[in-house]
């Protein structure tokens, strides 16, 4: 089987274009310092079973990076998640909780929008 029918991890399978050819995926970004993250902390519960989960966006970097503070922050809070996709998730309402762990860290408080 030639390399552009091949799955890729975007869910194409098969294409009847001739010069259809799958994009390269982009190299991770560096991950930016402490100081220059500009995270989000929200709360959610849509398509969660009612639960509640703190989550946490905008991180900028590796997803090896990623899943590290994730695991720090899930650690301080003394709750479950995961890490992926560029966001953190906390299980529970820990929104104070995390908030002080990263400006105890080094990452800056954003202004609410």
């Amino acid at each position: 089987m030639s390399k552009k029918n091949k799955p890729d991890n975007r869910g194409f399978v098969f294409s009847t274009d001739p010069n259809f050819q799958f994009e390269e995926e982009r190299m991770e970004e560096e991950t930016l310092s402490a100081n220059q993250q500009k995270l989000r902390i929200r709360l959610e519960t849509k398509h969660r079973g009612g639960k509640t989960v703190s989550l946490i966006t905008g991180f900028i970097g590796k997803e090896v990076d990623l899943e590290e503070l994730g695991k720090k922050l899930k650690s301080f809070c003394g709750t479950g998640g995961s890490a992926k996709d560029g966001e953190i998730i906390v299980q529970g309402d820990h929104r104070d909780k995390i908030l002080q762990w990263l400006l105890k860290n080094g990452y800056s408080q954003s202004k609410k929008t």
